[in-house]
């Protein structure tokens, strides 16, 4: 099940909270280039100018980039390219790296966070031996947003320590993010320009790294593996006007975050953590039944059981207009017949 993503639970008709995509329209001077570029499809396209584009966005050289379709690419590129001896994954997280990485031939070990410890880093062992560690942050499902330093403690020489920050804009000012930092060894930071702005769909996303591990990841990347409509997505959505658009979006989503979560609470459900992105994940009793029973009235949320240290009674619920969220807790409230969590 390592292969099964929130678009298997929607339906017609279903309300969408199982797909962690912003699903608002994105703005004209996204939109424009996109379909300006589309006049220029008999050309190969060519990701120098886009490179340049992400690259400035994060203060490094051209060198130590490489965009990709979609961050879901990127995953595939670790095993052929790095070769690792000893992988660990750290879950519960998107299964798509521990998935690309068996896909290659690799024996994966996991290391779980703990429910006990709402799914934090504490406590948690690395063997000094792992030559390659994934990590989210923050982490789908859980919506945990680990602290920079306790990211950096991880990398050491040796270990290629890849941070999947797929969903770090969602975070207002991405206090916690390790996209900038060039002085940790063998550190790569993979993002994605699906999620705030709606581009699933494109499939656009990178990687940031020493300029020597960005070189293997590509010698093992399709060639002409980014389209020109998505390489117009990244140069717009690298521009001043874009990162300042992704904080007011971020505040905002923050603040729907919150309303969900006290409606939530106020229902007796139990919220895992302390959520810091544009998803929930909560535990009832009895969750598949649940699920179930929201389909029939309406509304499609994530399973949780296929994340490594999860089980049947997660669900991850992707944060909404507070209306929205007031609706789906109506329904959820009634569904659990008002028992608590």
């Amino acid at each position: 099940m390592l292969r099964f993503h929130g678009d298997a639970e929607i339906a017609p008709g279903l309300v969408d909270l199982a797909v962690n995509v912003r699903q608002e329209t994105p703005p004209s001077w996204l939109t424009g280039p996109i379909a300006a570029s589309l006049a220029h499809l008999a050309r190969y396209p060519d990701p120098a100018e886009a490179t340049a584009a992400i690259a400035a966005r994060h203060g490094r050289p051209p060198s130590e980039v490489l965009l990709t379709a979609g961050a879901a690419q990127a995953f595939t590129l670790l095993g052929p390219a790095l070769r690792p001896r000893r992988p660990v994954v750290v879950h519960p997280q998107f299964t798509e790296p521990e998935a690309a990485l068996r896909t290659a031939g690799h024996d994966v070990t996991r290391a779980v966070l703990s429910e006990a410890h709402g799914f934090v880093l504490k406590n948690l062992e690395i063997s000094p031996e792992a030559d390659l560690l994934v990590i989210g942050n923050p982490t789908n499902p859980t919506s945990v947003l680990h602290p920079a330093e306790d990211l950096a403690a991880l990398t050491r020489d040796g270990r290629v320590t890849v941070v999947d920050e797929a969903f770090a804009d969602t975070v207002p000012g991405e206090p916690e993010s390790l996209a900038g930092r060039r002085d940790l060894p063998g550190l790569l930071v993979i993002r994605s320009l699906t999620k705030t702005w709606g581009l699933a769909g494109l499939r656009i996303g990178y990687v940031l790294g020493p300029a020597e591990l960005i070189e293997r990841l590509r010698e093992h990347a399709p060639l002409w593996s980014v389209s020109t409509p998505a390489l117009a997505a990244a140069i717009a959505c690298a521009s001043p006007r874009a990162v300042d658009m992704e904080r007011e979006i971020a505040t905002r989503l923050a603040a729907d975050r919150a309303h969900l979560v006290a409606a939530l609470e106020r229902a007796g459900v139990a919220v895992a953590g302390r959520p810091a992105s544009s998803f929930v994940l909560i535990k009832v009793p009895g969750g598949e039944s649940v699920r179930a029973a929201l389909r029939e009235r309406g509304f499609a949320v994530r399973r949780g059981e296929t994340f490594p240290g999860l089980g049947p009674d997660w669900l991850r619920i992707a944060v909404r207009d507070t209306a929205t969220s007031d609706a789906f807790v109506a329904v959820l409230s009634d569904v659990l017949g008002g028992s608590t969590c």
